[in-house]
């Protein structure tokens, strides 16, 4: 139904009458009217302005491109100084730590050859051992005697001087004791096959000293004494005993400390060794060992101490001036 709003005004069809003519449009045609879609009113419509953005949008391609490779070169450069630099301080770290072993290498080096230095000093060779023996032999006795309840009893004795008379021999008051009182045992003083006749003359039970005198044996070789002032801690020492299969024998040990009246060693002193000369590694006296001397108040066990020679000279016997 049409209605006029006026006489001579043209007719205008009612909303449901002008949906029903689309609808019927839309049926006829298949088709609807394009409602202004976002990119067919952004994108260009002609072959030129699509080239254009074309071209705007390869711009920016390759600026972001650029900016990507700067960026990259950037890092990369970036990490190459910061690998250099961890290069360097590996390097300056290496070259330390190389530096530092070496040198703890030269110090353990002058370590090790300080003490192979000292082992050289006091560990005798065979040679030096033969060299001692054979310089000190000649003056050396084995002592055998009785203790006090009649059992053996064995030292040893050397032979400290001599003139054309008699000689002058050393050995401990404990290979003796028993011949300090009567009844007397007999003392027998012998080097290898040969027995020398012998006075016990005087002692000193305090040192551990006593002097034997060969009235039938002038002119025997005696030890050759050292300086006392040459002996020092540290140094090499020997004790010889008259008992061996080649009629002499030796230990060794190292010098402990040295006193005006003693020397402290820890050369192992036997009964064998007790009164028997101590030297040193040139094979000259410095002391007569002893295991019973104790200058401290008690008895040595594995640190002995030796009497030195200028005791005995100054206590029982009146030494040549060359021995005191």
């Amino acid at each position: 139904m049409v209605q006029a709003t006026d006489v001579g005004a043209v007719p205008f069809p009612a909303w449901g009458t002008v949906a029903g003519m689309a609808g019927e449009h839309v049926r006829e045609t298949g088709r609807t009217t394009p409602r202004g879609d976002f990119w067919s009113q952004v994108l260009p419509r002609t072959a030129l302005g699509l080239a254009s953005l074309l071209f705007f949008m390869a711009v920016a391609a390759a600026f972001s491109g650029a900016a990507l490779f700067a960026y990259y070169r950037f890092e990369l450069d970036d990490t190459r100084e910061r690998v250099a630099e961890l290069e360097g301080e590996i390097a300056d770290d290496l070259e330390f730590a190389e530096q530092a072993i070496a040198q703890r290498t030269d110090e353990a080096t002058a370590e090790v050859e300080g003490l192979l230095g000292e082992l050289e000093q006091f560990a005798a060779s065979g040679q030096t051992v033969e060299e001692v023996l054979a310089g000190v032999s000649p003056s050396v006795y084995l002592v055998s005697s009785l203790d006090v309840d009649g059992q053996p009893s064995v030292g040893s004795a050397f032979v400290l001087f001599s003139d054309s008379e008699r000689s002058f021999l050393l050995t401990s008051f404990e290979t003796v004791r028993a011949a300090t009182v009567e009844p007397a045992p007999g003392i027998e003083v012998s080097q290898g096959g040969v027995i020398l006749t012998v006075q016990l003359t005087a002692w000193d039970e305090g040192r551990d000293l006593a002097l034997l005198v060969a009235e039938d044996a002038p002119n025997l070789p005696a030890v050759e004494v050292a300086d006392p002032s040459s002996v020092a801690a540290g140094d090499r020492v020997f004790a010889v005993t008259g008992l061996g299969s080649d009629g002499a024998a030796l230990v060794q040990g190292v010098v402990s400390d040295v006193s005006a009246t003693a020397i402290q060693h820890d050369a192992p002193i036997g009964p064998q060794h007790q009164g028997g000369p101590l030297l040193s590694s040139s094979g000259e006296l410095i002391g007569i060992a002893s295991r019973r001397f104790a200058p401290l108040g008690f008895l040595p066990d594995t640190v002995f101490f030796g009497i030195p020679v200028r005791e005995a000279c100054a206590e029982l016997v009146s030494c040549p001036a060359e021995l005191d």
